[in-house]
């Protein structure tokens, strides 16, 4: 599995000690630094490789909830994106609107771990017996859900996509993809890569208003580059016919979710209302302002991709609930000596594969700057892993060491391979178990 991603899992490392863990990694024993990193994901990952780089006498253990490492790049966005997944905080960003909560609405982040295969997530079971589907946002992460519901099969079925995904894919009525952003084309989310692909996805086309582009040519000129290369592909894929296409997707801007309109029976959503907005301001900086204009959409899929948040790891470690992240200064954890912080939770749901990996190697520097200037007190030597194993063992806690996830790699590996598959990934945690401990 690579390590190119776009955005991170959290991760907190203490030095020395853990209060609390799992399923670990590397119990060792050597003489040096010892270092704790929670959450076996890329910016854990990220930041251990600098240490170890760096200081080649410490020891850094990374201990991981579930029996298998490695957070979004195993369960990323997109299973036809191996080279590139994107994933991050536990937590869902509400919506904050009636019926959000009605059968037929998802988070992004539940439904891409129903076709990634996090375990939480299985027995999601999502109806796709409707001809149109609504994503609420429009960044990377809504344009790989639209990609993936639009996709032909024989794409798909070359991927690590789950086998229960891919038998509900492959009876999917769905035809229609609307991407519903609040503020203009100027401010859409996305990457071109991931524009791009849309737009060369077989058998679909683009079906967006001409409207939404009435005002853009006057200040075409003026964009930086990248902004003016993605509108410019926004402004061909709106131009370009494809009539023999069978499915279509399309943008919708300047557009806010006001409420989730239920069915005639009041059990499962049926469309979603919204506010038709005007934008004050200009560039990035634009803001939606609702106006008293309202459009219903029906439709019987609805999932937000309006971001995601993360959630405290536990009542030791400050956490701000307004921002969602751990209070530090470049991964310093605000009034706790010896706790750093990386990813999400140091600078919130935001960045692409750079922002990842320097983030990464700044919590890594700034820990090896204070282990140099004697900031942290290496002297007194303390057991590390070994009190965390003890820890574990009084509680009846199992571990799962890296040899023995090797075991559930080699085995979803083998079970991918009479489907031609990478891997079908296990979705059941006593399973994992069974297989690692045999």
């Amino acid at each position: 599995m690579k390590m190119m991603i776009n955005c991170i899992q959290k991760s907190v490392i203490r030095i020395q000690t853990l209060s609390r863990a799992s399923v670990c990694r590397g119990l060792s024993s050597v003489s040096g630094p010892k270092v704790c990193v929670v959450g076996g994901g890329p910016a854990g990952f990220y930041t251990a490789q600098q240490l170890l780089k760096a200081r080649q006498d410490a020891v850094v253990d990374i201990y991981e909830r579930l029996p298998v490492p490695f957070g979004l790049v195993r369960f990323g966005v997109a299973p036809d994106h191996p080279e590139v997944k994107s994933y991050g905080a536990e937590g869902n960003r509400s919506m904050g609107i009636l019926g959000e909560n009605l059968p037929g609405v998802f988070s992004a982040k539940d439904f891409v771990g129903w076709y990634n295969g996090i375990p939480a997530n299985k027995e999601l079971s999502p109806d796709l017996s409707c001809d149109t589907a609504v994503i609420l946002g429009q960044g990377n992460v809504a344009l790989d859900v639209a990609r993936i519901l639009l996709s032909p099969l024989d794409m798909l079925k070359k991927t690590d996509i789950t086998q229960h995904a891919l038998e509900a894919l492959a009876t999917s009525r769905i035809s229609r993809v609307l991407i519903i952003g609040r503020r203009g084309p100027l401010q859409i989310a996305c990457t071109i890569k991931e524009l791009r692909e849309m737009v060369n996805l077989p058998n679909t086309r683009a079906d967006m208003l001409l409207s939404d582009f009435k005002e853009i040519g006057e200040t075409l000129k003026d964009l930086p580059r990248p902004r003016k290369r993605l509108t410019e592909l926004l402004i061909k894929a709106m131009n370009e016919r494809n009539d023999k296409a069978e499915k279509s997707w399309s943008f919708r801007f300047c557009r806010s979710p006001v409420e989730v309109l239920a069915a005639s029976d009041g059990k499962r959503a049926a469309g979603i209302r919204l506010a038709v907005n005007k934008l004050e301001g200009s560039g990035e900086s634009v803001r939606a302002v609702p106006t008293d204009k309202l459009e219903d959409v029906y439709c019987g899929l609805i999932i937000s991709s309006i971001g995601y948040k993360s959630i405290p790891i536990d009542p030791a470690v400050p956490f701000d609930h307004r921002r969602a992240v751990v209070p530090n200064d470049t991964g310093r954890v605000q009034d706790v000596s010896g706790l750093y912080c990386s990813g999400w939770v140091k600078r919130g749901p935001t960045g692409v594969i750079a922002t990842t990996m320097n983030d990464s190697f700044d919590t890594a520097r700034v820990l090896l700057q204070d282990m140099d200037t004697g900031k942290l007190d290496l002297s007194i030597k303390k057991p590390g892993a070994q009190a965390v194993a003890a820890l574990l063992q009084t509680r009846g806690v199992r571990t799962v060491s890296f040899t023995q996830w090797e075991k559930i790699n080699a085995e979803e590996e083998r079970r991918g391979k009479p489907h031609g598959k990478p891997r079908e990934k296990l979705l059941d945690v006593e399973d994992m178990l069974k297989i690692a401990w045999s």
